[in-house]
């Protein structure tokens, strides 16, 4: 008796039960979900190994192309012919036109060129095996011997689209810059137009050069790392402002588009909320204008918007906003707070010397966008009269 009520106990959860008699309890319903996953991952591996293998196949014949010099050997027209003689060979396959090709020995020669100058890429290449390997051979080159049959591709330029090696390579001019576009790609999962525009913004001269006082207000490695986070420059470009505009108006605006500002601010930024009011007592109150959390440097970022030009009294307040924000908003892990002001422009003097003896992390940055003028009836009736 005892036993048929144990297992009415144990059939009295509720549960989908199949056609075919079996029970999806909780156990079987957690068991799948870890097998979906584990199927996704293969699939984003499986993706991944294709990927790899159809670039390391392009690098490989790049550099016959270079190798062999085949323009040298067998004329002009070879790579129209060997792409014409591959697309016969196989009819079903992508991937051999003229111009992915011609492609394929750029890409290569791009590297190799630069490597065979003797530039170092040791630190950028993630330390994989071949990465070793290239920069041994980086040291045959400086000694002046051929290694063009010897350079391999890095293991991880495989988890870059082949379209975004294209972009990168027809685009950037040193192997620091190309090396920190393919970095961001793995690291941030980049689409290629958002790469485009990243490229197109100079992201890799303007990150992290922006003017601040980090070296004197923050240790040694939180001031490599919060200088990461500005840029010099910021490109508003994806809002539609009035030729006359004020900060509030700007605030808005990002607000209103906080999606593409904080791709444009960069990876881990994370939106707290404009205006917070910050009460000191019953009579006096402020607003700092936006406050970001940058969730992996573990730390607040006070923003401050100015539609004109630096003016020293602008650090100042911004200096008091990142006291507050330290001693209200930080917790006991987190890292000192940053303050950030973006003007319309500055000129580095007047922002050096007025972060010189601020003691709070600050930095000042400007930005770009496009301005839509508004015209007002009046100007269209007069265009229209004079015409």
């Amino acid at each position: 008796m005892e036993e048929k009520k144990n297992i009415a106990n144990k059939t009295a959860t509720p549960s989908f039960v199949y056609r075919d008699g079996m029970t999806a309890d909780n156990e079987y319903i957690e068991w799948l979900a870890d097998v979906k996953a584990r199927f996704r991952q293969s699939q984003i591996k499986a993706s991944v190994r294709v990927n790899t293998t159809m670039l390391e196949f392009y690098w490989s014949v790049g550099r016959d192309l270079v190798r062999l010099r085949a323009e040298e050997r067998w004329g002009a027209g070879v790579v129209k012919q060997f792409a014409l003689d591959m697309r016969q060979a196989f009819p079903n396959e992508t991937g051999f036109s003229d111009t992915n090709v011609k492609y394929m020995k750029r890409w290569y020669s791009f590297y190799f060129e630069r490597v065979t100058k003797g530039q170092q890429v040791a630190d950028q290449l993630a330390g994989d095996e071949k990465s070793q390997r290239l920069v041994g051979q980086i040291e045959v080159a400086e000694k002046g011997q051929q290694v063009a049959d010897q350079l391999e591709m890095p293991e991880s330029f495989g988890k870059v689209p082949w379209f975004h090696h294209v972009q990168i390579f027809c685009h950037c001019a040193t192997l620091d810059e190309a090396l920190f576009y393919i970095n961001k790609v793995i690291e941030e999962g980049w689409s290629r137009s958002w790469l485009e525009d990243q490229i197109a913004a100079n992201l890799f001269t303007s990150q992290g050069s922006a003017i601040t006082n980090f070296n004197q207000t923050l240790p040694a490695p939180q001031s490599d790392l919060a200088n990461e986070l500005l840029k010099d420059e910021y490109n508003f470009e994806f809002l539609t402002m009035k030729a006359k505009y004020d900060e509030h108006d700007l605030e808005e605006a990002l607000v209103a588009n906080i999606t593409r500002f904080l791709l444009e601010l960069g990876k881990g930024f994370a939106y707290v909320g404009r205006q917070m009011e910050l009460r000191m007592d019953e009579e006096t109150t402020f607003f700092p204008d936006l406050v970001f959390y940058h969730i992996p440097q573990k730390r607040y970022i006070i923003i401050e918007l100015k539609a004109v030009k630096f003016m020293p009294e602008f650090a100042g307040k911004l200096n008091f906003y990142v006291t507050a924000a330290d001693k209200l908003l930080k917790c006991a892990d987190d890292n000192p707070s940053v303050g950030l002001l973006i003007c319309k422009t500055a000129k580095k003097t007047i922002v050096e010397w007025s972060l010189q003896d601020i003691q709070k992390p600050l930095g000042v940055a400007t930005y770009q966008l496009q301005e839509v003028v508004e015209r007002t009836i009046a100007e269209l009736e007069s265009r229209k009269n004079v015409e």
